[in-house]
């Protein structure tokens, strides 16, 4: 007979005699029920829900359901009728297990045969761990999963593995002596009878010492090699700063103010995360005082020291004078002033200033100053008197025997013919260096020669100049330079930049007689030109009828550093022979004097002609001893030269401007003595030391 599952029947028995029914036995029973059709489960670590739909039947009875499991049963009745849809929760379950599960459907006292469920519990990771970093340490803390004691776990760093068991609640493992700013990747397993999670995976990196680099620190600026930093920024107590990437671990920060105090951070960008390395406090090195000059006071036995404050942070600046020092506070005063009393009347003394930032100091601008000579004016109307009857003398003595005046001279300048030329010019005769030389007579000595820097494979260190001597034996107060030839144009703007010069004088044309006397190394009009990495523009030109005076601005495009330099451009030298009057030349060395003594310049002079020796030679000796006459009352033109000759060849190169150079310094001491229609020198270029000289600078 064919039955439905699950239903139950309802039976009468009859007993049946020669066609004769008994009343009947009445009686009922059920059939076996159906097994549950599909299950649906979804497993985490300990728990598990299992979900399917109600066994139909044709009487709509209610079934039960029963899931056993480990000897274990759990009758699951969550019937909804809705849906008809039953769900069952099972919980306590172990991480990582497999589980053999069997169903049952009941009706009345039968269950049906059961359907096998075989599943298998998850393994959880750990998703967020903490760590705490030091330059030498890296501390990995978490706190066990789902509070549950039978997670183990295994930390692995690289191919280091750390096991732990899951006793307490927080678990913490410290890696020791690992290198500062480095990065480390980590990966955190948790463990359950031996079966292992896919693990989760971090990174982390080490902290750094800011203090432990090497800073550079300009006006302007802020520079250091690091490592183990992606970022950095520098932030002053407005919280105004700059900040950017660290690229090929360089730190370079720019456009700061000067004097200022920053806080510098570095930073490290770590998957999506910037984190801190370290921070160092910095303050940049003051702007030096400006237009530091001295005026009289206090009746000659005082100096009124005057300068203007400088541009950035500054909170003090020393001024020393002769012995005694100043300090002077933070003004907000564009022109500070300070009264120095005490001092000597008629004496000279030097005068320094050094802006002060915190611990940082400016360069030292310094400027001779001299008291007031009212109280001493007796003694020196009596010098006077006396240098006036013996010009007095010199006139007579020159109007009536300048003949044999100028052959004197012609021996004295003789004399000095061969003072020199012994040395050696090795690095100017290297075949590298030939063309750089303008003359083949006029060539650098290897004793005296200026040294460039050799950044570059390539780069030479040869440019066709000499340091030259100064007042009192001041050592490489000049440099005595040729004209720069198209090829030295760069070489030329690389002295003047690595050797500091902020004064440039120049004593030709760039074209005389047709002829190219040296190339025009400064941009034509107002726009900028690029000299190798140095940006030359022309701030101001003004003009005059024997000179032309320049400002440049210099900007190195490596660093951004920026420099302020003068050219005293001197146009009336004529192309042969010396001018044709002293007067001029006076007063042109006269402004770069002043210029020099009233405004710090941290390198020597720049002086050029050419050839760099004949008009270059008489322009420094006449500057050196004007200085030596105004402080010792005496000159000694013929030494000077001889010094000079002993550094580069041919210094002051033609007896007319050897006589010149006397006729200068007399002009000095009685200005305008001799009439201009009678002068005591010859304006010509006839008489050289040597002729071979002269026939290879003409050529």
């Amino acid at each position: 007979m064919s039955l439905n599952a699950g239903t139950e029947y309802f039976f009468t028995l009859y007993t049946v005699f020669e066609n004769e029914t008994s009343s009947g036995y009445n009686f009922s029973n059920v059939t076996m029920p159906s097994n549950v059709e599909k299950v649906t489960a979804k497993l985490n670590d300990t728990d598990m829900i299992l979900q399917w739909n109600v066994v139909p039947n044709i009487d709509s009875n209610t079934y039960n359901y029963t899931l056993e499991y480990r000897d274990e049963s759990v009758d699951c009745i969550n019937y909804i009728a809705e849906i008809n849809e039953v769900t069952c929760h099972i919980s306590d379950l172990i991480p990582g297990t497999n589980y053999s599960f069997t169903l049952y459907t009941k009706f009345a006292d039968l269950r049906s045969t059961g359907r096998n469920i075989y599943e298998m519990t998850t393994l959880s990771d750990i998703t967020e761990v903490s760590v705490t970093r030091s330059q030498t340490d890296l501390t990995i803390s978490w706190n066990k999963l789902n509070n549950n004691d039978i997670y183990n776990y295994t930390l692995k760093m690289q191919e280091e593995e750390k096991n732990f068991t899951g006793s307490v609640d927080k678990l913490t493992h410290t890696y020791p002596s690992l290198t500062p700013g480095t990065e480390h990747s980590f990966r955190l397993f948790t463990v359950v009878n031996n079966v292992i999670s896919t693990g989760y995976s971090f990174k982390n990196v080490t902290t750094l010492d800011c203090v432990s680099f090497n800073w550079i620190v300009t006006n302007s600026s802020i520079e250091a090699q690091v490592n183990g930093s992606t970022y950095v920024t520098a932030q002053n107590s407005t919280g105004n700063g700059q900040s950017g990437s660290v690229d090929g671990n360089r730190v370079n920060l720019r456009d700061l103010y000067p004097g200022e105090s920053y806080a510098v951070s570095l930073f490290y960008d770590l998957e999506s995360e910037r984190l801190p390395q370290c921070s160092h406090r910095l303050t940049l090195v003051p702007n030096s005082v400006s237009h530091l000059l001295c005026k009289y006071h206090s009746g000659g036995y005082g100096l009124a020291v005057i300068w203007d404050h400088p541009y950035g942070v500054v909170n003090m600046v020393q001024v020393d004078v002769g012995k005694q020092r100043f300090n002077q506070s933070h003004s907000s005063e564009k022109t500070i002033t300070l009264e120095v009393k005490g001092l000597q009347a008629a004496q000279w003394y030097e005068v320094t200033a050094t802006s002060f930032s915190g611990a940082m100091r400016s360069q030292t601008v310094s400027v001779n100053c001299q008291t007031d000579p009212a109280g001493v004016i007796a003694g020196v109307l009596v010098f006077f008197l006396l240098v006036i009857i013996i010009c007095v003398a010199v006139f007579v003595w020159h109007r009536y025997g300048s003949a044999k005046h100028n052959k004197y001279d012609f021996y004295l300048f003789i004399d000095l013919s061969s003072v020199g030329i012994e040395q050696s010019s090795v690095a100017a005769l290297l075949p590298e260096n030939k063309d750089k030389n303008r003359f083949s007579n006029v060539l650098a000595y290897d004793s005296s020669r200026v040294h460039l820097t050799t950044n570059d494979e390539g780069d030479s260190d040869y440019i066709n100049a000499n340091y030259m001597p100064g007042y009192a034996n001041a050592s490489r107060q000049y440099i005595a330079a040729q004209g720069p030839l198209p090829s030295t144009v760069n070489d030329f703007w690389r002295m003047v930049w690595e050797k500091r010069s902020q004064v440039i004088v120049m004593v030709t044309n760039c074209t005389e007689s047709g002829r190219v006397k040296c190339e025009q190394y400064w941009p034509l009009d107002y726009t900028p030109c690029l000299y190798g990495h140095l940006l030359v523009s022309v701030k101001s030109e003004d003009k005059f009828p024997s000179w032309t005076l320049r400002e440049f601005n210099v900007k190195n495009k490596t660093t951004s550093e920026t420099r302020t330099v003068r050219h005293f451009h001197f146009t009336a030298w004529p192309d042969h022979g010396v001018p044709t009057g002293t007067e001029e030349l006076i007063q042109f060395r006269g402004r770069i004097r002043q210029h020099v003594e009233s405004s710090f310049s941290a390198g020597p002079t720049i002086v050029h002609c050419s050839a760099g020796v004949g008009r270059t030679g008489t322009l420094i000796a006449l500057d050196v001893l004007l200085q030596q006459l105004d402080k010792e009352k005496a000159v000694g033109i013929s030494a000077f030269v001889q010094q000079m000759r002993l550094s580069r060849p041919l210094m002051v190169q033609t007896e007319s401007q050897y006589v010149f150079l006397h006729q200068c310094i007399m002009d000095t001491l009685q200005p305008k003595v001799v009439p201009k229609s009678e002068p005591l020198y010859e304006n010509s270029d006839m008489i050289y030391v040597n002729a071979i000289a002269l026939r290879e600078y003409e050529k």
